[in-house]
């Protein structure tokens, strides 16, 4: 990742790039770096390519962190195409920087100001001090977790698949849980279904899922401090949603889907095994993509509030999608000031500024009406033009799929894999976007404010009528 970031600051001198535009440069470049490699013949069980355009998906989704897949990864892709996946999806769950400042560490290679202030736009970070530690904790953490994940999860995966693939699924799986891609290798297509009653399994996955999606610096922050009251607002906020989220996800799905035959209603499933499949949709859904229960056979109601947490997605710098749990909890707090008639926005004994709020309520909006956009996109190609599309879902399908392209989840209503090029391309697309675009916009219009100097002008006050 060295070479890309070099190659990045030489064009930076030439055509002054600024660190957002490193950073969406860079995420491109490796999503092409990864379709090639995955269209080789080699990355591929039968010894053919898988198609450009199915590898362009696959790698956009492994990068992004996403998981949504048009061919099944375990019984498509040889072992050199799914190392090549878990790379990918490796790389897309640390980001650009921190890879690159891992290679830069290994060889001894002195890091500049340019790349640091990269890492500052890609950590989300206020100043330049300690960005290199900061990282490099990261690196520590993330490996840690990953291999203490992968160890649980061999304690039922080898017995059951023998040492060599049973690690290796182990590996794998912790991976795509901890960076929140939801990518699974046992060729069955079922996700983690024929799991679903494995207590082990279960939990793992969700800690992984849950670590992975409260961002990086939230978490050594709370590891560092430990008492929840001396802790940042940010990471007061982000752990409170969190688990708030969890909760009432785990609530609503389980009364939406108690006696549903086709979910937590399936023949042999006690009470305990239906709260825990609940709670793993809870956690999946924000983020993950890994599913125990069927997603196309989920009630209208269920189906509809998993799309409403797949928007809300995971945290700040972490390694999910979505607006983000700090931005809809912004977006509660403006509400109830609103109706309480105040005037500003108070939460944990600190207030917020206006421009914290303008900017949560531009990344909501630009997102909806990019997850609109999609849905209707792809709903008048696929179902107003009577594709055979129509026999595999409808409407509600389209947007749960969209909306899991924009949150980077990857859970599916099984829709995906019979979608048409267009389509495809729209999802491509939208899951980029989903990966980089909120953050993205919200900081090139802040650098485009900065570099716009203007006469500030207060016009006159009025009137309008809204609501």
């Amino acid at each position: 990742m060295a070479w890309i970031v070099q190659m990045f600051n030489k064009l930076r001198s030439r055509i002054h790039l600024k660190p957002v535009q490193i950073l969406v440069g860079g995420f491109a470049l490796v999503i092409l770096v990864g379709s090639l490699l995955l269209n080789l013949p080699i990355a591929s069980r039968s010894g053919e390519s898988v198609g450009y355009l199915n590898a362009l998906f696959t790698s956009t989704s492994a990068v992004c962190v996403t998981g949504l897949v048009v061919v099944e990864t375990g019984s498509t892709f040889s072992i050199f195409g799914q190392i090549v996946i878990i790379a990918l999806i490796q790389f897309g769950g640390l980001g650009l920087m921190t890879c690159a400042t891992f290679l830069f560490m290994i060889l001894r290679k002195r890091i500049t100001l340019k790349e640091r202030l990269v890492m500052q736009e890609a950590l989300n970070e206020s100043g330049l001090q300690g960005l290199v530690k900061l990282t490099r904790s990261i690196l520590i953490m993330t490996l840690t977790v990953e291999l203490v994940g992968a160890a649980l999860l061999s304690t039922r995966l080898v017995p059951y698949y023998g040492f060599a693939k049973g690690l290796y699924y182990s590996f794998f799986h912790s991976i795509s849980a901890f960076c929140n891609a939801g990518f699974d290798v046992f060729g069955t297509g079922q996700s983690l279904m024929p799991f679903r009653e494995d207590f082990m399994i279960n939990f793992t996955i969700m800690a992984l899922i849950i670590i992975g999606g409260l961002g990086f610096t939230v978490i050594l922050e709370a590891n560092n401090k430990r008492r929840f009251n001396r802790l940042s607002l940010q990471a007061k906020v982000v752990l409170s949603m969190s688990a708030l989220l969890i909760v009432v996800g785990t609530l609503v799905i389980a009364v939406l889907e108690w006696n549903n035959p086709g979910t937590l209603g399936a023949e042999g499933m006690n009470p305990f095994e239906k709260i825990m499949a609940a709670m793993f949709q809870s956690v999946s859904a924000r983020t993950a993509g890994y599913a125990t229960v069927d997603q196309a056979a989920l009630t209208p109601a269920s189906k509809f509030f998993t799309v409403i947490l797949m928007f809300i997605g995971a945290s700040p710098a972490s390694t999910g999608g979505g607006i983000k749990t700090t931005t809809i909890a912004v977006l509660i707090l403006l509400v109830i000031s609103v109706i309480r008639g105040k005037r500003e926005i108070e939460i944990f004994g600190k207030s917020l500024s206006w421009g914290t709020i303008t900017r949560a309520v531009a990344i909501a909006m630009l997102a909806l009406v990019l997850v609109v956009g999609v849905t209707m996109v792809i709903s008048m190609i696929e179902l107003g033009l009577g594709d055979p599309m129509v026999a595999h879902g409808g409407l509600d399908d389209v947007l749960f799929e969209s909306v899991s392209a924009f949150g980077t989840v990857g859970l599916s209503a099984n829709l995906t894999p019979f979608l048409g090029t267009v389509s495809r391309i729209m999802l491509i697309l939208t899951m980029f976007i989903g990966r980089l675009g909120p953050m993205t916009l919200a900081l090139f219009f802040a650098i485009r404010q900065n570099t716009r100097k203007r006469a500030h002008i207060k016009r006159p006050e009025d009137r309008l009528m809204v609501g």
